[in-house]
């Protein structure tokens, strides 16, 4: 890459192995390549200590665009860039590789964080309804029984009309969910410290309260210090017998140890998208039993929904070649509060 003498900005793809192939299609770089000064198939996979190719096109960049896996941005590696001005995140959260000295150099940041909040959003829904219709238990004792049977019998507790539903952060996706849930018959209780007024259709409660009085909890708050086992065994004791507990956030912001028992007993139901640890032991109760949902953390775009992040982040890359402000811009001081 050499200095432009239009109005194009220099750019430098920099994210994990493989990632690009998955994130951008043909059309992307394409369009890429349009917007900007680049190679749209130089990939940085590590910034640390970069090939010559990589070195030179680093020194020259002005944006980079990121990923999942990119190189965490310290001041040695921003020290090899020095014309840069922004990263643009096709990806969530940008706390692995945005750095204090990302800020202290002025740099603009930002993130595909409200594509990605869709697919989670929409994974969410159908847990709510499916846990509503008790869809996992009523599937698994269809296939034990393979006779007929008194479901309507069985099944007086099950339904969504009316169901209180409990959304625990007003997040991106939080806040998603809401939208999601609108045509929807439920009475919708959020618990959010920054909210001071509800969205339309919702009521604000504690949290304490909002466990106490759901039978379907769905945790959406981000990973901090403050929401570390938010919801804990006092919440988890609150929560009515049959309650599920659904979490696509972050695994430490419930208290693993604590849910188990309530697990193990069959009091509680759970959909589970991540835990914590990640990965559960190999002899963890959650891979076995019936009335746990366990997913390998896929409720965040995959597949084709890549591409949606690859849009929004093309599009930030447009604004900042026209001279226009990020839609999406990431501030030091939202990190302080989001994930």
């Amino acid at each position: 890459m050499h200095p432009t003498t239009d109005n194009r900005p220099t750019l430098l793809l920099a994210m994990g192995p493989g990632v690009d192939e998955r994130l951008l299609t043909p059309a992307h770089r394409t369009r890429l390549a349009r917007l900007a000064h680049t190679d749209p198939h130089l990939v940085a996979h590590d910034l640390t200590a970069p090939g010559p190719r990589v070195t030179a096109a680093l020194a020259e960049a002005e944006l980079l665009l990121t990923c999942w896996g990119a190189t965490p941005l310290t001041a040695e590696v921003l020290d090899r860039a020095p014309r840069l001005r922004a990263v643009v995140h096709a990806a969530g959260s940008v706390k692995h590789h945005i750095t204090d000295a990302c800020w202290e150099r002025g740099l603009r940041v930002t993130s595909a964080a409200a594509a990605n909040a869709l697919p989670v959003a929409e994974y969410t829904l159908a847990a709510i309804l499916f846990a509503g219709k008790r869809v996992l238990r009523s599937a698994q004792r269809y296939a034990e029984l393979r006779t007929d049977h008194a479901w309507l019998e069985e099944s007086a507790a099950w339904g969504n009309h009316r169901r209180t539903i409990g959304i625990v952060g007003a997040s991106r996706i939080g806040r998603r969910v809401l939208e999601l849930l609108r045509p929807f018959d439920f009475e919708i209780l959020l618990y959010d410290p920054y909210v001071t007024t509800p969205p339309p259709g919702t009521a604000l409660a504690g949290l304490d309260e909002l466990c106490a009085r759901s039978t379907i909890v769905s945790v959406h708050a981000p990973q901090l210090p403050a929401t570390h086992h938010m919801i804990g065994a006092a919440q988890l004791a609150a929560m009515p017998a049959g309650t599920t507990l659904i979490n696509t956030a972050r695994g430490s912001l419930v208290d693993e140890r604590a849910l188990l028992p309530h697990l193990v007993s069959g009091r509680l139901h759970a959909i589970l998208d991540v835990t914590d640890p990640e990965l559960p032991s190999p002899d963890s109760p959650l891979w076995t039993l019936p009335n746990v949902l366990l997913t390998p953390h896929v409720a965040g775009s995959l597949g084709n929904e890549l591409h949606r992040m690859a849009d929004q982040a093309l599009e930030e890359v447009a604004r900042y070649a026209r001279g226009e402000p990020f839609a999406e811009e990431v501030r030091a001081s939202d990190l302080q509060r989001s994930a």
